[in-house]
């Protein structure tokens, strides 16, 4: 039950999120939106880090697939193409893309296993389930 709560908040934020973010911009340009965007992070997760536990910072560094620690440099990607999308498509129909596109990027990463996730098999559920958020985003654009 906790996970379901919070995959709706992140789900929640991240739309309040990337709509702050493309006015942000209407004030700036895309970079300097998405330094702040990330400042503001980094400063935001230094003081909560500070004040729950201080557990060694660099511990990070020790993980054994160095790749792992590209995850900032995803993130300003991600700030960028949410940012773009939404100031093309509009908050709604961007985040049901995106959705759509976390989805099938999801499935395909536990069908193959990737980064570390157990494999699972392919199951005709998830892609019906695809299929059914496609034709969500279609009826919804007309």
């Amino acid at each position: 039950m906790v996970g379901i709560l919070f995959g709706l908040l992140a789900g929640a934020l991240m739309s309040v999120q990337g709509v702050f973010n493309t006015r942000l911009m209407d004030s700036s340009n895309m970079w300097t939106t998405n330094t702040w965007v990330h400042f503001t992070a980094f400063i935001t997760s230094i003081a909560v880090w500070y004040f729950a536990g201080r557990e060694n910072l660099f511990a990070v560094f020790s993980v054994d697939n160095k790749l792992y620690l590209l995850g900032g440099v995803i993130g300003a990607f991600i700030t960028f193409t949410v940012i773009k999308s939404i100031s093309s498509l509009g908050p709604a129909y961007a985040t049901m893309l995106i959705l759509l596109a976390q989805l099938v990027a999801s499935c395909l990463i536990e069908f193959l296993g990737l980064f570390g996730t157990e494999k699972t098999c392919f199951e005709w559920s998830k892609l019906i389930g695809a299929a059914l958020m496609v034709a969500g985003i279609i009826v919804f654009q007309k």
